[in-house]
């Protein structure tokens, strides 16, 4: 039963033939009558007209299984069958057979049997059309033509049942509301078998029909009309056309679906984002609204607030992943999403932007803050080491001292200055961001909180003015107190320095005005510039005692004792009282010395023929007298009232002043021993 087949050869009739090869075995009349319904069920109606001549093989069989087999075709294919042809073995039957003409049985049987030898085939079929077994020439593979039909039995199978799924969900898919069309492909989405499989089989089946078609003789497969009504190739080019009709509507089906789904999930979790950041996002900016009240306050809102920035990075995101998604899907065209798509892209931009703004705000503001206090700070610590500076009491050691740190002391005031209107400049900066704060507020009311940081700002900014007001004051005060001084110090050193005048003016005195003149008019112009020598040094000492008046009274403002001031002034009127004794003997010399030249040189002027002069002898003892007081006073210190003493210049300058003396006293002696002969020759004449 395996080869029972139809070969594919015809009868002079154009009628198929049938070959039954019956073998030694017990044959299943029942098998025998299925695979012939079969059979017959495979050629074309019109095939089935032309009759079918079938070739009974008897030649490995026996008489009483060949008669069956001829019996039962007239239960089964009566009407098909034209000629049954018995081909018997070379060794006839037994004589049983004489007992069943099959020629008389022709009206019984529908159909003509006859009893002929393989060799003697050939009279009633050409060769061409018989196979080898029978001494044709038909090339027949039974094998390959059961596999080939089984591959098409399977196609058939599959294509038929997979368009029937496919019909389901393509007809599911268009009906007429999205919820029937969503439930008819949800129940029916995924076919059986896999389409592109079938098509693929249906394809290599079609690519071999065709193959088998239009082979040559060459190929040594001869083609026989038989090939297209046995293995339909009509009916695979059909149901791939079929196939491939009803798998891209699927597709289509799919596509759809696949793109409904991806803009549900898309939908989904673009909700997840909105709802997310409307939700808990924003809760927890509207928790944070202060700005702390210090650099480390400050400093833990922003790390809480970097905390909320972090949580908020995730969903960011997936904010930009949805959006990729929905500018490709933009990009794609489908213009009956396109609205719904950019609704929620608008959507989705527009709550991500506005979260993202409120961040960056918040962060802003919490960065103007912390700038805030952080210069709160410093100024602090500067207004607390100049206040710390300022009650210090000044202890310098001079007025170069007072002057830098009064220097010192500005430049903090400065610093301070410059600080505070920094800190305005913050306060003013932080102040405008807060009034802002209340355009969108994290959607509620934030006048109470904005309230507790404006009055937070004003209040740090005012303290600090107070603060610097009163840093002012107290540095006002120690101005005027050093630039007092600064002033005490001053009228110290002068006072000082008037002292240092005034005994270099009295070593002068001592030691350069020892020169008692020549004539009298040269002691003359010495005594009028001692006078004013003594004016200069009378001037340093009422600048001296001004000086040290001055001190006195800064003292007294100042609370507090000069420690040179109480020494200068017994030292300033020391030297001045030595000063003025030795400048009265410099005057007492020079006056005398001024009457002894004028007297002296009086005296050596006179003429002999002035006999009235030569009378006046008492004037030459005056001067004698005279030059010797001088010439004594010359020998004789200045002696101060402490019992000290001085010498106007060094021993050789006295004695050379009173050398001139003594020589101006000889030509006065000398001139009276003159005036005296004549009176003394008188007499005698």
């Amino acid at each position: 039963l395996l080869f029972l087949s139809e070969t594919g050869g015809k009868d002079r009739r154009s009628g198929l033939i049938l070959t039954i090869p019956l073998c030694l075995e017990q044959t299943s009349m029942d098998e025998l009558s299925v695979t012939l319904d079969y059979l017959l069920s495979i050629p074309s109606e019109k095939c089935k007209a032309r009759g079918f001549t079938v070739i009974v093989d008897g030649r490995k069989s026996q008489w009483n299984v060949v008669k069956t087999v001829v019996l039962m075709l007239q239960n089964v294919v009566p009407a098909e069958v034209s000629l049954v042809c018995v081909v018997k073995p070379d060794e006839f039957w037994d004589k049983k057979v004489t007992h069943f003409c099959f020629w008389k049985e022709k009206d019984r049987l529908g159909f003509e049997v006859i009893l002929v030898s393989a060799n003697k085939l050939t009279r009633y079929i050409e060769p061409c059309q018989l196979t080898e077994d029978f001494g044709g020439t038909l090339t027949y593979d039974h094998m390959d033509w059961l596999n080939k039909r089984l591959v098409f039995e399977k196609f058939t199978k599959e294509s038929t049942s997979l368009l029937d799924e496919l019909a389901l969900i393509n007809n599911g898919s268009d009906k007429g509301t999205q919820q029937e069309r969503e439930r008819s492909i949800d129940l029916n989405f995924l076919p059986s078998v896999d389409p592109e499989t079938v098509l693929q089989t249906g394809h290599e089946l079609l690519s071999e029909l065709q193959q088998r078609r239009f082979n040559g003789s060459d190929g040594g497969v001869s083609w026989s009309p038989m090939d297209d009504e046995l293995l339909a190739q009509p009916q695979v080019m059909k149901l791939l056309d079929s196939l491939r009709e009803q798998y891209t509507r699927y597709q289509e089906v799919c596509r759809q679906r696949s793109k409904r789904t991806q803009l549900e999930e898309i939908q989904q979790k673009v909700m997840q984002v909105v709802n997310w950041l409307e939700g808990p996002g924003s809760e927890q900016l509207r928790t944070q609204w202060g700005i702390g009240d210090s650099i480390r306050a400050s400093q833990a809102l922003q790390q809480k607030h970097e905390e909320i920035e972090s949580q908020h990075s995730e969903w960011f995101a997936v904010y930009v992943e949805l959006n990729q998604q929905i500018a490709a899907l933009l990009n794609a065209g489908d213009e009956e999403d396109l609205v719904e798509l950019k609704a929620l892209q608008q959507q989705l931009s527009d709550v991500c932007y506005r979260q993202a703004s409120q961040l960056e705000f918040r962060q802003n503001l919490l960065q103007a803050a912390l700038e805030f206090h952080s210069v709160a700070q410093d100024l602090s610590q500067q207004l607390d080491g100049l206040l710390g500076m300022l009650c210090v009491d000044v202890a310098p050691a001079d007025g170069a001292s007072i002057q830098q740190t009064l220097k010192l002391l500005e430049e903090k005031l400065k610093s301070v200055d410059l600080g505070l209107q920094g800190l305005r400049e913050k306060g003013q900066g932080l102040l405008d961001q807060i009034s802002n704060q209340a355009s969108w507020a994290y959607g509620k009311d934030v006048t109470i909180e904005n309230k507790e940081n404006v009055d937070h700002i004003q209040g740090v900014m005012e303290d600090m003015q107070l603060r610097k007001q009163r840093c002012e004051d107290m540095v006002d005060v120690r101005r005027l107190k050093m630039l007092q001084m600064v002033q005490l110090f001053k009228c110290e050193e002068d006072a000082a320095q008037a002292v240092e005048w005034l005994s270099e003016l009295l070593d002068a005195l001592l030691k350069t005005h020892i020169r008692l003149g020549d004539d009298a008019q040269e002691t003359k112009v010495l005594l009028e510039k001692h006078r004013k020598f003594v004016d200069v040094a009378q001037s340093t000492y009422d600048y001296g005692r001004q000086l040290l008046q001055a001190t006195v009274v800064l003292c007294q403002s100042l609370r507090c004792t000069s420690r040179s001031s109480g020494d200068t002034l017994p030292r300033l009127n020391r030297v001045w009282k030595q000063f003025t004794v030795t400048s009265e003997e410099r005057v007492h010399r020079l006056e005398t010395a001024v009457a002894f030249h004028a007297t002296a040189e009086k005296i050596l002027q006179e003429c002999p023929e002035q006999p009235e002069a030569f009378n006046e002898m008492d004037q030459f003892d005056e001067i004698e007298a005279v030059g010797k007081s001088l010439l004594d006073r010359l020998t004789v210190p200045v002696v101060y009232p402490d019992g000290s003493e001085q010498y106007f210049g060094s021993p050789s300058d006295m004695a050379s002043a009173a050398e001139h003396i003594r020589e101006k006293m000889k030509l006065v002696s000398l001139k009276k021993q003159q005036l005296r002969q004549p009176e003394a020759t008188t007499p005698e004449s």
